[in-house]
């Protein structure tokens, strides 16, 4: 038995649709919310300032932990982290040695670090990295 299918020839593909490139200078969206990190991060600049500025005394290291990022709709500098016991003043430094004075805030499970305070850290928003826990 011999089946021929008349008109499969006259069937056109439907177009696919694609989205439209991102410029090339563009900012990643966070979390697929289409927001860039400059729109999330209502800092001041005199608040960054502030939060780079070199420490005034030493304070006295909690220990190294490996942070993430939080969530960006909780504004400031902070670390929440299970090294943290109670609530206070300190500051996060990198490995590099670059270092942002935060809120340091009891924590459960793995490390978060705020939004503006990665960005003052120059850190890559998708990196996880190690850092030093220090409280004034």
């Amino acid at each position: 038995m011999i089946l021929v299918l008349a008109g499969c020839a006259q069937i056109a593909p439907k177009p696919v649709a694609t989205a439209a490139p991102e410029p090339a200078n563009a900012a990643p969206a966070i979390g697929g919310t289409g927001r860039t990190a400059e729109a999330l991060d209502t800092t001041t600049e005199a608040e960054r300032a502030a939060a780079v500025a070199a420490p005034t005394a030493a304070g006295r290291e909690l220990g190294k932990v490996t942070v993430a990022l939080g969530p960006p709709a909780e504004q400031g500098f902070w670390l929440r982290s299970t090294l943290v016991t109670a609530p206070g003043k300190g500051r996060v430094v990198t490995g590099a040695g670059e270092s942002v004075a935060v809120d340091l805030l009891p924590g459960t499970g793995g490390a978060l670090l705020s939004l503006a305070a990665y960005r003052a850290l120059g850190l890559d928003l998708t990196s996880i990295p190690e850092v030093s826990v220090l409280s004034e």
